[in-house]
């Protein structure tokens, strides 16, 4: 052998070497840059979102995906996740039912210890689906009841329902007379019931609860009796009708000579940067808005080092806009699991120790961009109707010069009005 080691060519014996190299990092068995050595498992994870669906009812969230896609490449080039190559599977939900449950079914064939970060409307679909493998479910957009019910889901977020929570107390320090605009439909009635609490707890009187069509080309109607109610002193108007909230404020604006200024006001998912860019920026319907959020305004600086893997990993990716909601809550996510996998400390990393370090009651810390989280018994809200949140704190942002910014500083708790709501529900 070791003379015909000694005849091989140098061309030969660096084809050879690079060969290994490379098929030692494909398999996840290679050492990491940065990490101390090649022992640990890699992690495999999956982050689904509607990404090539069109139509005016329909959700893309593509910038989702792709933020996971990034975030994986950065954490493998500066040492993975506790020395373990990060593994990232994506999958287009498209928004559908069936598409949601066949994401969870591949989730569950490769594998996966969780699912990271993602975006869907069908709870009722995946959710049974992951909760048959044990596969926990970090940091959902909050777009369904299932992430705020299920024992395996873990939301880093309050969901929609700690939105509706801040902006009846963002609107009540200003507004004397408030006109609520939701879908005529059982979840509009349960928006109408959380913004009726949560400016009545703070001294306001009830709204005027608007029913709306879900989904109208024109909501002239709607607009005039929110105009009317609201009046043009001291009256504030709000819109919570997802894709169709842009649909009600052009109405809305387009009759408000007639009637007078009314401010107006909304909630993160409904309204957001990349609306108010393309609807004018400063110059747009929602200049002077009132918007409630659950994270800080896209300009602080606790955003900066997701901005800094985007511009470096992202390879220029125009799904990412470090202005989305989406994209914001998919990094969140994604520091949430790379805190565990460092609590969890573990050759390997499974879906049952990955579960029982987020019900021991793990803290994770995402930079200041939410509390620090844990999801312990003690920590859970545990009111009937949203008994999974963890985080209920939500910022007060305004669009001013066509931007985002924060309208008061730091996190406002909203657990109160959120139990109040539940109570009296």
């Amino acid at each position: 052998m070791t003379g015909w080691r000694r005849h091989i060519s140098p061309r030969f014996s660096r084809i050879l070497t690079s060969a290994v190299l490379g098929a030692s990092l494909i398999s996840g068995c290679g050492a990491l840059p940065g990490a101390t050595g090649g022992s640990r498992e890699s992690v495999t994870v999956m982050t689904w979102a509607p990404s090539g669906v069109a139509g005016p009812d329909t959700v893309n969230m593509a910038g989702m995906t792709a933020m996971a896609r990034a975030y994986a490449r950065w954490v493998n080039d500066n040492g993975g996740l506790n020395g373990h190559r990060l593994r990232v599977l994506t999958c287009d939900e498209q928004d559908t039912s069936a598409g949601a449950a066949g994401c969870a079914r591949r989730a569950v064939k490769e594998k996966a210890v969780a699912v990271v970060g993602s975006y869907s409307r069908h709870g009722s679909a995946f959710m049974p689906v992951l909760e048959g493998s044990n596969i926990p479910f970090i940091g959902g957009y909050g777009a369904t009841d299932e992430e705020f019910s299920s024992y395996l889901s873990f939301p880093v977020n309050g969901g929609q329902a700690a939105l509706l929570a801040g902006n009846a107390r963002q609107m009540a320090r200003s507004c004397e007379r408030v006109s609520v605009v939701r879908p005529d439909t059982l979840g509009g009635d349960g928006q109408a019931w959380l913004l009726r609490t949560g400016l009545t707890s703070a001294g306001r009187s009830a709204p005027a609860d608007i029913r709306a069509p879900e989904t109208a080309t024109s909501y002239d109607d709607a607009a005039g009796a929110a105009l009317r109610a609201a009046g043009p002193a001291g009256g504030c108007a709000t819109a919570v009708l997802g894709r169709r909230t842009e649909t009600f404020f052009d109405s809305f604006r387009r009759m408000e000579p007639s009637y007078g200024k009314v401010r107006i006001s909304s909630v993160l998912g409904s309204v957001d940067q990349p609306l108010i860019d393309s609807t004018g920026g400063r110059n747009s319907p929602f200049e002077g808005a009132y918007i409630t959020g659950w994270y800080p305004d896209s300009g602080d600086t606790r955003w900066d080092g997701m901005r800094q893997v985007i511009r470096k990993y992202a390879f220029g990716d125009n799904r990412i806009d470090p202005d989305d909601t989406g994209v914001q809550t998919t990094w969140i996510a994604y520091t949430v699991l790379k805190g565990l996998v460092e609590a969890v400390d573990a050759p390997r990393i499974t879906p049952w120790r990955i579960t029982s370090a987020l019900n021991t009651g793990t803290s994770v810390g995402t930079g200041g961009l939410t509390p620090v989280l844990r999801w312990g018994f003690d920590d859970v809200l545990g009111s009937t109707a949203y008994p999974r949140i963890v985080n209920t704190r939500v910022t007060f942002q305004v669009v001013r010069g066509g931007r985002l910014v924060a309208d008061r500083k730091g996190f406002v708790d909203v657990a109160e009005t959120l139990s109040d709501a539940s109570t009296r529900s």
